[in-house]
């Protein structure tokens, strides 16, 4: 009887930690640089943005922050972004007012109460108009619901009227009123997108013992669901209020622009920072196209401290973060 010992394989040798780890080192290399390379690209604009502004402002003789006039390429130069930041704020927050609680309701009834066969193709639907580009609203806008809005006006004349907010005196809807429910609809398949995708990942367990104990399918939403999901929609809006702030084509067709801050929203005037740079651009001389910049500057700002606070929001939820 053979009794000789197993021979024992030593194990393949390791390989060493320079093959093991190149592939590694070089995507964090590449990863690395595109991050620094945004960071770069982003300081960049930001210094040029604000070397052509410092020129505009310097030679600006009004208040660049209170005054009603835009005339940068006259020889007194006198400019400012009172109405351009009113119209701005004004029709994006108005815009977020219409789309947000529309979106969730969407969202809410795609991902928990639409059948299946129904949610996929609506979901994909939505996810289309995200793509949409932002010239075939104006279009939309201008031909289709500019000439409609003028029912709604009145309604809104007849019953809103005393507050001054909601005069209308007749004339086109060409108003700060129309770009933010166009506006609405526009940042709508953002906000409902997001909303959805959010909704989704809420804890099953948590729906399932809820219903378990015998609540309504509307409790199992209030209980679980959209305090999971409070932090995403809000990040959502967010998004959506970043493309609104900064929409131009859509705005461009649609606003009638002057530059005076009317009472009432039905009104026509008004404009945006990114509607007068689009309107300006082509006739302005070297001054006013730096006092075009001055404007974007303060867009820029704007935007970034919008998608700032939206990451903020968003880091406060581990479940997003991780």
């Amino acid at each position: 009887m053979d009794i000789s010992p197993t021979p024992v394989t030593s194990p393949p040798p390791r390989p060493t930690k320079a093959a093991t780890r190149a592939g590694d080192r070089i995507f964090l290399a590449f990863s690395r640089g595109s991050g620094i390379l945004l960071l770069v690209i982003m300081a960049a604009i930001a210094v040029f943005l604000t070397v052509r502004a410092a020129n505009a402002i310097s030679a600006d003789e009004g208040n660049f922050l209170t005054t009603f006039e835009w005339d940068p390429n006259s020889a007194h130069p006198t400019f400012g972004i009172a109405v351009l930041a009113f119209g701005t704020v004004v029709s994006s927050v108005i815009a977020m007012a219409v789309a947000v609680p529309v979106a969730v309701g969407i969202a809410l009834f795609i991902s928990h109460y639409a059948p299946r066969r129904l949610a996929s193709p609506l979901a994909f639907v939505i996810d289309l108009l995200a793509a949409v580009p932002s010239i075939i609203y104006g279009l939309w806008g201008a031909l289709f619901l500019v000439p409609h809005l003028g029912g709604v006006y009145s309604w809104l004349n007849d019953y809103f009227g005393w507050t001054g907010v909601f005069s209308y005196s007749g004339g086109p809807s060409r108003s700060i009123f129309t770009i933010s429910i166009l506006l609405a609809i526009m940042i709508l398949p953002i906000i409902t997108s997001v909303s959805r995708e959010v909704f989704l990942q809420a804890p099953k367990m948590q729906e399932e013992a809820a219903l378990a104990l015998g609540a309504t399918r509307w409790e199992v939403i209030r209980m679980s669901v959209l305090p999971f999901g409070r932090s995403g929609v809000i990040s959502a809006s967010m998004l959506g209020l970043g493309r609104a702030l900064g929409e131009t084509m859509a705005v461009a067709t649609v606003l009638s622009p002057a530059f005076v801050i009317n009472a009432s929203l039905l009104e026509p005037g008004g404009g945006t920072f990114a509607q007068n740079i689009a309107s300006s651009f082509k006739e302005s001389g070297e001054l006013g196209k730096d006092a075009l910049i001055a404007s974007g500057l303060v867009l820029f700002a704007l935007t970034l401290l919008v998608n700032g606070a939206a990451r903020m929001i968003i880091s406060r939820r581990k479940e997003y973060t991780a």
